[in-house]
């Protein structure tokens, strides 16, 4: 995808509920994140849709963060060389994974979520804007699974 918003009907919750002990961190988790093409920095911005490579990175403009994916570029090799098996054939399968096995990647975006609620915001939205060192537009090279909020108490 050329860039990734969260679908309106389904925001990230704010994470925070009576009773319980506030939280110290804050991560946006990306998982299955693709690295098959060129490499690029995702650009995180809270409740930006319109956000862009040229949005200014500051809390004010909702930015949150960035991950970087150093791309694996074009496959060069024999067929079948960039084909990624299914996991681990047995239990007892100890190779190493694939060189372009799906990543994780972790961006920690406490002061976003703190100012989120700050805000009295009790959801919120996340955008991805994937950017070269040019701050121009990439193309079809953001791809992950899925995305996932993890506080710690």
């Amino acid at each position: 995808m050329e860039r990734y918003s969260t679908p309106a009907d389904r925001p990230l919750a704010v994470p925070v509920w009576e009773g319980q002990a506030a939280f110290y961190r804050a991560d946006l988790e990306f998982h299955g994140v693709g690295h098959r093409g060129d490499s690029y920095e995702g650009r995180v911005f809270f409740d930006a849709p319109d956000a862009t490579p040229t949005t200014p990175r500051e809390l004010d403009a909702g930015y949150a963060g960035s991950f970087y994916v150093f791309g694996h570029g074009p496959c060069f090799g024999d067929e079948g060389h960039c084909e990624v098996p299914p996991g681990p054939i047995h239990p007892f399968d100890y190779r190493t994974v694939h060189h372009l096995a799906p990543q994780s990647m972790v961006v920690t975006v406490t002061d976003a979520v703190r100012r989120t609620i700050a805000d009295g915001k009790s959801e919120f939205g996340v955008t991805v804007v994937p950017t070269n060192v040019l701050d121009a537009e990439v193309g079809d090279i953001l791809h992950f699974e899925r995305l996932s909020l993890v506080t710690y108490d």
